[in-house]
């Protein structure tokens, strides 16, 4: 499988889009949807940020906004259960649920609503006492996510697992354990099961964002990772996603890869 890449800007952490939201700035948005795909994006993100005091409200304005702009698929990225409902009803194409956690009460809400509505769902390998350090931890919610989603009528192509990424500045040492991870979610079962990690947050609060959110992708893409939150218009980061299908041999090679 190819990189399948979610573009990440459609944020109301961005104080740009925080502005936008709250303005109602349609043409901000669209243009912003626009880039991302245009750059290679096969998903948008959608995050409207924390401290809103209408989540829901601002889904909707933001999927309506993006798809009266551009085709896409869109990813939900919230918390809230009310605001995932109400932006799920609005979307034209199968989206995918960004996310549950492992925590009983999450996915007692979160997997019904992505069987109610034939969407997609990450799952995060957190649970009640938070992310487990080590590799079997993360592997042991794995497969309950996994089994739990499957017994809910919600097939395995439907599922990403995601390892959790950490910042480097806080968990160095969780980088390693994560590659780990995503090898061992693979030998889950036959075929592996798809994964999914969101890379910009390797990067949070260090130098050289870039640079690390590249090697990291290139180390991903190594152990199998199928997806990524990214910035798209990373031009370096979206050349190793295209390098890496081409030498994991999941796309034909050509002398014009680069622009395909």
């Amino acid at each position: 499988m190819r990189t399948i890449v979610i573009g990440e800007r459609i944020n109301g952490q961005f104080p740009q889009v925080a502005q936008a939201i709250d303005g109602r700035n349609e043409k901000f948005i669209q243009e912003l949807a626009r880039m991302q795909l245009d750059a290679g994006a096969d998903l948008l993100d959608v995050n409207t940020g924390p401290g809103r005091d209408d989540p829901a409200g601002d889904m909707v304005w933001l999927v309506r906004t993006i798809q009266d702009g551009v085709d896409a698929r869109l990813s939900l990225d919230s918390p809230s259960f009310k605001a995932q409902q109400a932006g799920l009803k609005e979307c034209r194409h199968e989206a995918l649920i960004n996310s549950t956690t492992a925590e009983q009460k999450r996915m007692e809400k979160f997997l019904p609503l992505a069987k109610e509505h034939n969407a997609e769902i990450v799952c995060l390998t957190i649970n009640e006492k938070g992310i487990p350090n080590t590799v079997e931890g993360r592997t042991e919610l794995a497969m309950m996510l996994l089994t739990t989603a499957m017994d809910q009528g919600i097939s395995q192509e439907k599922i990403y697992l995601d390892g959790v990424v950490l910042p480097i500045t806080a968990a160095q040492d969780q980088c390693p354990v994560l590659l780990e991870t995503i090898t061992a979610l693979r030998a889950l079962s036959s075929p592996p099961p798809k994964t999914l990690v969101g890379l910009s947050n390797v990067s949070s609060g260090a130098e050289e964002k870039s640079l690390l959110n590249r090697t990291y992708l290139a180390m991903l893409r190594g152990r199998g990772v199928d997806a990524a939150i990214v910035d798209p218009n990373d031009e370096g980061l979206m050349q190793i996603a295209k390098a890496s299908d081409v030498l994991l041999n999941q796309k034909l090679y050509a002398h014009s890869f680069l622009r395909a």
